[in-house]
């Protein structure tokens, strides 16, 4: 199973349920790219630091909205669905849970 593809996250975040689609893909020379996007204010942000190791998947991205932060994702893969935590700053980490989104939902 890959992390290439769309995800729409749930993040359990002390500001209350966060959700955001990311993307993620590799390149040809195996580097990985994203692109990040809240679902609530719009915001989009590019992802950094993309780390996929076996099931293990980590990213950073820095946000503006509702506050200026840096993101770490610490996430492992199981078929269709990611789940782990999210450090936001100097906030506790908080549970993220992902699900793949069907190729065909994100091509019109």
């Amino acid at each position: 199973m890959t992390a290439s593809g769309s995800w729409e996250l749930t993040i359990d975040s002390p500001l209350g349920k966060q959700r955001a689609l990311v993307t993620l893909t590799q390149n040809s020379d195996d580097a990985w790219q994203g692109m990040a996007r809240d679902l609530g204010s719009g915001e989009e942000s590019q992802m950094t630091d993309i780390s996929i190791q076996g099931d293990k998947v980590g990213w950073q991205q820095r946000i503006t909205k509702p506050m200026k932060l840096k993101l770490t994702y610490n996430l492992t893969l199981e078929n269709d669905r990611l789940t782990g935590k999210v450090k936001a700053g100097l906030f506790p980490a908080s549970k993220v849970v992902g699900e793949r989104v069907p190729a065909e939902a994100t091509s019109g």
